[in-house]
């Protein structure tokens, strides 16, 4: 098979155009990205000595956290549940302010003024790591589950408003005129017409950001904001590599199952 897509009809044959049509043009690009790549890798302060004395210290955290210690299984198992615990709140709190930022951000529906706010709202949110938020959070608020379901519920806002506003300005308009000429004010617009056009999209992406979070707070957690996180931190500074092997594998099947069901779940209701 060649790399081409061809279809021959009589005697013409058709050839997929290539992306830049300039060969030229395509060339000075190529060549321009692996110049950057390579004076990128090379100005790169790589300090190798230290990276070579580096190796032997790392093969001896592997041998010491082999095999993984799952004795301590309360240890693990009390962190999860305050990782679940905060991201099941960081969600609630994050989907319920997403909508009505969601709307104020959809042109089609919020005047110019309310619409450059809810922009800016979301920009805002979604301009941050989590990890620099939480660690902004630890600072004001403290170590603990609060400093989490804060970032959480940022890190929610910045993907289910932008999401749920690029929906609302898909939705079918035809609707929307037809509850307007029936005499239907805003709000029973918005309740019958714009709604049921995005409530799909919003369950799914409800699943989806719990799914996110339960991974994000593993995460905000190293930084002292809480769950599993926490522990696996402690775990390291007490060089218990063997607990933090258990609770990282522990993590990593959680994860997995949680993806599963809310892949599935999420694919029935598309």
């Amino acid at each position: 098979m060649t790399s081409s897509v061809e279809k021959t009809t009589g005697h013409r044959t058709w050839k997929k155009p290539p992306f830049i049509a300039n060969p030229a043009i395509r060339w000075a690009i190529i060549l321009g990205v692996l110049a950057y790549v390579v004076w990128a890798v090379t100005s790169l302060p790589f300090n190798w000595e230290r990276i070579q004395e580096g190796i032997p210290r790392a093969i001896r955290i592997f041998k010491g956290a082999f095999p993984p210690d799952m004795i301590r299984g309360e240890l693990v198992l009390q962190g999860f549940l305050e990782s679940i615990k905060i991201a099941i709140v960081a969600t609630l709190a994050g989907v319920m302010l997403s909508v009505p930022i969601a709307f104020a951000a959809a042109s089609n529906i919020a005047p110019k003024w309310l619409y450059n706010v809810g922009r800016a709202t979301i920009i805002i949110a979604r301009s941050f790591h989590p990890v620099i938020v939480a660690i902004l959070f630890v600072k004001a608020v403290g170590f603990g589950p609060l400093a989490g379901i804060l970032t959480l519920t940022i890190y929610s806002i910045g993907f289910v408003a932008k999401m749920l506003a690029e929906r609302i300005e898909e939705i079918d308009w035809g609707q929307v005129e037809a509850i307007r000429a029936a005499g239907g004010g805003t709000f029973i617009t918005m309740l019958y017409a714009v709604i049921p056009q995005i409530m799909p999209r919003q369950i799914g992406l409800s699943i989806y950001q719990l799914d996110s979070n339960l991974r994000a707070s593993a995460v905000v957690g190293i930084v002292g904001a809480g769950g599993i996180g926490s522990t696996l931190m402690n775990a390291f500074r007490r060089y218990d590599y063997d607990f933090a092997l258990a609770i990282t594998l522990c993590i990593i099947g959680v994860i997995l199952i949680s993806e599963a069901i809310s892949g599935r779940i999420r694919r029935n209701i598309w």
